[in-house]
């Protein structure tokens, strides 16, 4: 009976945490388009967040020695390079393009374990790549001679290469010596504070129009406070988002996590539909549903006989869970960024 609690609860907080994340590049796009800076909404939501969790950083402090070079990688890729690129993305195209695009990460992980670690993939995982490599293709329009801008699309491919680096980060960050893997909260902590000073360099905060926070952005038929909206993509699309695919991930094996924070795709697609007005044709709504699948089908897949690892998905997010109640590394897109995400979750948003 707690079993099957602890499960319910899992998948509750799971569908959260893809909700959450789902609403980023919606409330994200009024700030770009009122004439702030990708770069500076980026560095608002990381830098605020990683003010946040400072408290849990401080609780976890000896990750610092333990693994720095965990937390270094984590920060710059799945937490500064997913959310960066994937701003910069949504900017020139169409959220959902965006992070329909970002969700082609689980299937270039399986070319990174295929081609760079030189290890077998499954018959199933190389149907999910094949799955997505078409849904993409619809989602570009390629017969249209990609039917978005070039270089939006190219950052949003960027955010994918981040979140794959981000499931090739968590492969490597779950063994220590001691045996005792890295507690996923202070990961994330850290994560963000190590994004925010990457981020800091990079965008040039000091020189943000603080100006635009008290003018009021158009959101569909509302207009808040720009302000509001940077306090929901701090709160709610970040730190309540990661939080909740955490709290999941403990309760639920990671594959399954992590199909359920594919949803975040459709949530934002269907949020910038009915508040952005941006609206996709047939073939997008195919294509989308093409690399959702195919991101199930890689994240699920079993590895090739031989693997030597058992039992676990080749494209998987992390690790399964230690003995003891130890948790893997990770960050971000089903979680999925952009956008960095949670152990179990894309790192997209």
């Amino acid at each position: 009976m707690q079993q099957s609690f602890d499960r319910r609860a899992g998948l509750g907080l799971a569908l959260a945490s893809a909700l959450a994340f789902g609403g980023s590049g919606v409330a994200a796009k009024p700030l770009i388009e009122q004439g702030m800076d990708s770069l500076h909404v980026v560095w608002l939501r990381i830098a605020g967040a990683a003010l946040v969790l400072l408290p849990l950083a401080w609780r976890h402090r000896a990750l610092v020695r333990e693994r720095p070079a965990l937390l270094a990688g984590f920060g710059v890729l799945a937490v500064a390079g997913v959310q960066a690129f994937y701003f910069a993305a949504i900017a020139r195209i169409p959220v959902g393009v965006g992070l329909l695009i970002e969700f082609f990460g689980p299937a270039l992980v399986l070319g990174w374990v295929r081609f760079v670690q030189r290890r077998p993939v499954t018959r199933q995982a190389a149907v999910g790549v094949l799955f997505a490599v078409t849904g993409l293709a619809c989602v570009v329009e390629v017969w249209a001679g990609l039917g978005f801008d070039a270089l939006g699309l190219l950052l949003a491919f960027g955010a994918a290469c981040c979140q794959c680096a981000y499931f090739v980060l968590a492969g490597h960050g779950t063994d220590s010596a001691d045996g005792r893997a890295p507690n996923p909260l202070g990961v994330i902590a850290f994560g963000l504070i190590v994004g925010a000073v990457v981020l800091t360099l990079v965008s040039r905060p000091w020189n943000l129009e603080w100006s635009l926070l008290g003018e009021r952005a158009e959101l569909g038929d509302l207009r808040p406070p720009a302000w509001t909206l940077i306090v929901w993509i701090v709160l709610v699309t970040t730190v309540l988002a990661y939080l909740f695919g955490v709290l999941a991930v403990r309760r639920l094996s990671p594959p399954v996590a992590g199909v359920v924070a594919c949803l975040e795709a459709v949530v934002a697609s269907v949020l910038a539909w009915v508040l952005l007005s941006e609206h996709l044709g047939a073939a997008q709504i195919v294509g989308g549903a093409l690399v959702l699948i195919g991101a199930f089908t890689a994240q699920l897949a079993a590895p090739a006989p031989g693997s030597g690892e058992r039992g676990e998905p080749v494209a998987g997010n992390v690790p399964r869970p230690r003995e003891g109640g130890e948790e893997p590394s990770g960050d971000a897109p089903a979680a999925s960024a952009a956008d960095a995400s949670p152990p179990g979750q894309p790192a997209g948003r």
